[in-house]
């Protein structure tokens, strides 16, 4: 490229930089953020209509379900549709839902039936009826309210009709009328749900074949004010076109969720923080270079998650942070590269142009590969786990743009001063590792059964904890209900016989950082208070932070789809390796990301760690990892073919070459990951330990599993 283009492609980098971050401090300075219910407390229903139920008869639902939230005085709801039958309702601050689930979950189904005479329908006055056909329902009510009896017996609930049910109710008292009074052919009664909740006489006054003129009447019942107010709001909302079942609900307590913001800032702030020191005493001013673009992508990161209305998880949290340490790994590939470029020409400013255009397709494909693993989780899961889904899409792209263009153009504005002084630049060396192995000619696969017969002995090891101890599945994956208590004494022997005698013996208790935790089969809301009240007196005090709910027929359908996105996972990973490179190196990594797989849960097997639905996220993100590493040693691979030195040879410079990245790009992960785990409590802490297995796994696969393998398949 000649130095006018240099220029000119130097300017429209600097103005699209300029653009990107310009807008996204826009953004994180107007757009307020949306916190998910288990960072700011509240609590999450998922309701399911039957499966024969059509997608309109859902959306009919929803509607009557948002005007019933309405009525709750929650600020600030959302409803959501999940698939043809599932409704998500968030009620924020909400923090005992057994008032919403007994609102919510009722069908409603309000009829107006003609009283035929004496029959086997009970009535709250204690005698029975029988009923003849409907001749109103719930759709011809426009509004109801409960007000005080004028005659001083409880609470009436006023009923206004609309449409034509003011007519259809005036031919129907008009009917009863003409029974004599006492007659119970001249009651008219209200059925709710099958259930006759009111069956008042038409008034003496009312003349035979005149009926009750007007648009309302009252329902009457001997009502409390507690019970008016509810019977009001179900009728007002209006009836279900279908019944509906909850099949999942979670209660995060406000504490445990501000608890959780300030443990994923603290992480982020020590993690970017060791990063950056680690970047500079690497690379130097070139290291600096990234720490800034590195905070220009966590800006740009962020903006973008409130751009796209991205509601913020705990997962969603722990994937950003997360992600601010894969976005070393683009920036360190290009340095390495322009290292080696330098090596050559000894120019910095051609180094550097060059060390970005070799690290290209490193870049890309690895990239590409964590996508896939990424869009995996938002298309597949559900609930948390998609928001780190969506976060780590957007991570990974912002990464990509930090790297690629704004450290490309940061380094280009201090080049004038690097090019003078090579040395400060951190580019002007291979480093003291590389030229060190290169010096000993060193082989690693003269014989690649070796490495792949340690492997084999770490995968022996790892499905014996899983055959010895077997992995505990979360109640994602199993249905139940899961119980979190703070307490500030938690004798575990203590709970669990306080448990035992409230008829709980079946109950699975552990400690959880400053509590405990309660896990049992899917208990309804009254058995959930009585171990609360069980656990509150074997610990002389307990307050309730987190309660979730998984039906049975969910928890199995978690499992079958974290099968089918595990299987997925692997699949894409390998049609598009088979693409980018040769099939065999393709099958190697693949080969090696299912050995980190099984590593990591033989490990979270013997460590007697809950397997849940944050755990498939990482398990999803080591697929990706495993597969990032593998890619950059296959890609020195293709490029060091053209030597035709034998397979295992190049094979061995691959690794060896490309060991600084692997260390480095390691080292910035793994500083993020430490802060997770040493700020992290609960969930947060057991992603980080899954990730750092996955981490030294995906690390060590890469050169005892995929590259023999490689080298297998190419002999043969």
């Amino acid at each position: 490229m000649s130095r006018p283009d240099a220029r000119r492609a130097l300017v429209v980098r600097g103005l699209l930089s300029l653009g990107v971050l310009v807008a996204s401090a826009f953004a994180v300075l107007t757009v307020p953020p949306r916190l998910g219910l288990d960072l700011r407390g509240g609590t999450q229903i998922v309701l399911e209509t039957p499966s024969d139920a059509t997608a309109d008869a859902t959306d009919r639902a929803m509607e009557v379900l948002r005007r019933r939230v309405d009525g709750l005085g929650v600020a600030e709801p959302v409803l959501a549709r999940s698939g043809d039958h599932r409704i998500v309702v968030e009620l924020p601050g909400l923090q005992d839902p057994a008032e919403a689930v007994e609102v919510l979950g009722r069908t409603a189904q309000l009829a107006v039936r003609p009283v035929t005479g004496p029959g086997s329908s009970p009535t709250p006055d204690g005698d029975s009826v029988g009923l003849g056909d409907v001749v109103l329902t719930g759709e011809g009510i426009e509004d109801a309210r409960a007000t005080p009896d004028q005659r001083g017996a409880g609470h009436v609930v006023g009923v206004d009709f609309r449409g034509d049910a003011p007519a259809t109710w005036q031919r129907v008292t008009a009917e009863a009328a003409c029974a004599p009074p006492g007659d119970p052919r001249r009651r008219v009664a209200f059925v709710l749900d099958g259930e006759v909740v009111s069956a008042p006489q038409v008034d003496p006054s009312v003349v035979c074949g005149t009926g009750m003129i007007g648009d309302g009447t009252r329902i009457t019942g001997r009502f409390t004010r507690a019970e008016a107010e509810e019977l009001a709001l179900v009728i007002r909302s209006g009836a279900l076109p279908v019944p509906v079942e909850v099949v999942e609900q979670r209660t995060v307590g406000p504490t445990l969720g501000a608890e959780a913001i300030d443990a994923s800032a603290r992480a982020a702030v020590l993690g970017v923080a060791l990063t950056g020191l680690f970047l500079v005493f690497a690379y130097r001013l070139a290291g600096l270079v990234a720490v800034l673009a590195l905070v220009g992508y966590a800006g740009v990161a962020y903006a973008a998650l409130l751009a796209v209305g991205a509601t913020l998880t705990l997962p969603g949290l722990a994937g950003f942070v997360l992600a601010i340490g894969m976005a070393v790994d683009a920036n360190v590939l290009v340095f390495e590269r322009s290292r080696e470029e330098y090596a050559r020409r000894k120019r910095l400013p051609r180094s550097v142009d060059q060390g970005f255009r070799g690290a290209v397709g490193a870049v890309a494909d690895s990239n590409i590969t964590t996508l896939l693993a990424a869009g995996l989780l938002f298309w597949l899961a559900t609930g948390p786990v998609k928001g780190f889904g969506v976060t780590l899409v957007i991570g990974v792209l912002a990464s990509l743009f930090s790297a690629l263009v704004l450290t490309r153009v940061l380094l280009r504005l201090v080049m004038p001063l690097l090019e003078k002084r090579p040395r400060w630049s951190g580019l002007h060396s291979l480093g003291r590792v590389r030229p060190w192995l290169t010096a000993r000619g060193i082989k690693l696969y003269r014989n690649p059964r070796r490495p792949l017969l340690v492997a084999g002995l770490v995968l022996l090891v790892a499905v014996a904890g899983l055959l010895v101890r077997g992995l505990e599945l979360g109640v994602e994956f199993t249905g139940g209900r899961v119980l979190e208590f703070t307490a500030t004494s938690a004798d575990v022997g203590r709970v669990r016989a306080e448990l035992a005698s409230a008829g709980f013996a079946d109950a699975v208790v552990v400690n959880a950082g400053d509590g405990l935790s309660v896990r049992t089969g899917p208990v309804d809301p009254a058995a959930a208070t009585r171990i609360g009240e069980a656990v509150d007196r074997a610990t002389g005090g307990a307050e309730k932070v987190g309660d979730e709910l998984i039906g049975p027929s969910l928890g199995a359908e978690l499992r079958r789809d974290a099968l089918i996105a595990l299987a997925v996972a692997v699949a894409a990973q390998l049609a598009y390796l088979a693409v980018r490179f040769d099939w065999r190196l393709g099958l190697a990594t693949v080969v090696a990301l299912v050995a980190d797989v099984v590593v990591l849960v033989g490990a979270f097997a013997w460590l007697g760690k809950t397997a849940d639905a944050v755990f498939l996220a990482a398990v999803l993100t080591v697929i990706g990892y495993s597969v990032n590493d593998s890619v950059v040693v296959f890609d020195r691979v293709r490029e060091l073919r053209r030597t035709r030195a034998p397979f295992p040879d190049v094979v061995s410079d691959a690794v060896l070459q490309t060991l600084p990245r692997t260390v480095n790009t390691g080292i910035g992960v793994l500083f993020v990951l430490a802060a997770l785990l040493l700020f992290g409590d609960g969930s947060l802490a057991d992603f980080a330990a899954a990730l750092l297995i996955g981490l030294v796994a995906g690390t060590v696969s890469t050169v005892l599993t995929a590259a023999p393998v490689a080298i297998a398949l190419e002999e043969r």
